[in-house]
C-alpha cells in the first residue's frame, strides 16, 4: 500500500467519533435504617465508599423535605467499571430493553443483588436491589464541562440510541428487545 492511500484510509477513521464508557453509577434509594443497608450493599459490590444523597426539594406526597437523606450512590470509572458492568449484565442474562436507552446513557435495575454472579447473600444487608447507569462519551467532552472558557458541543457529538446499541452488541454481546 502506498503512503498516500494509507493516509486517506486514516482520514476516513475519525478518532474523535469513537465512543467509550465514561462511568458506571450504582445507586440505591432508601431512608432511615434501610439507607444503612443500601450503603453497605453499594460499598460491598463496588469496594468503594458510597456517597449519601440528600433531597434538594420538598415533596409533601412522599414526606420528603430538603436535606432528608434519600439514597446512596457510587461512581466507578476505568477498567473496574467495565468489569463490574460485565457482572451486572450477566445478572440480566445480557438482555436489555431499548426503552432503557437514552441519549448518552442507559440504565437498568437489578431486583436482588444475589442474582449477580459470584455474590452471596449477606445477612446484614438482606434482600435489596440497585440501579445501574452507564454514561457514554466522546473525546472533546471536556470542552463543555470546563469552568474557564467552556465551549459548546454540537449535536453530532452526542451519542445516539443506535450507537449505544451497536457498541453494546459489539463489546458486551448484549441483546436488545
Amino acid at each position: 500500500m502506498t503512503k498516500q492511500v494509507q493516509l486517506q484510509k486514516n482520514k476516513d477513521e475519525n478518532s474523535m467519533r469513537d465512543i467509550f464508557i465514561e462511568k458506571v453509577v450504582l445507586s440505591c434509594g432508601a431512608t432511615g435504617q434501610e439507607l444503612e443497608k443500601a450503603e453497605k450493599l453499594i460499598e460491598f459490590l463496588s469496594g468503594m465508599k458510597a456517597q449519601i444523597i440528600a433531597s434538594q426539594k420538598r415533596i409533601p406526597d412522599f414526606n420528603v423535605r430538603p436535606g432528608l437523606e434519600v439514597g446512596t450512590r457510587v461512581t466507578i470509572r476505568g477498567e473496574k467499571a467495565i468489569q463490574l458492568l460485565r457482572r451486572f449484565l450477566a445478572a440480566e442474562d445480557n438482555k436489555l430493553k431499548e426503552k432503557q436507552i437514552s441519549e448518552n446513557h442507559f440504565s437498568f435495575g437489578i431486583k436482588e443483588y444475589i442474582e449477580i454472579p459470584g455474590v452471596e447473600y449477606q445477612r446484614d444487608i438482606g434482600i435489596r436491589g440497585l440501579n445501574i447507569t452507564v454514561d457514554f462519551a466522546r473525546a472533546g467532552l471536556r470542552t463543555k464541562r470546563k469552568k474557564i472558557k467552556a465551549g459548546h458541543i454540537p449535536r453530532k457529538q452526542f451519542i445516539s440510541k443506535e450507537e449505544i446499541i451497536q457498541y453494546m452488541e459489539d463489546n458486551f454481546k448484549t441483546k436488545f428487545e
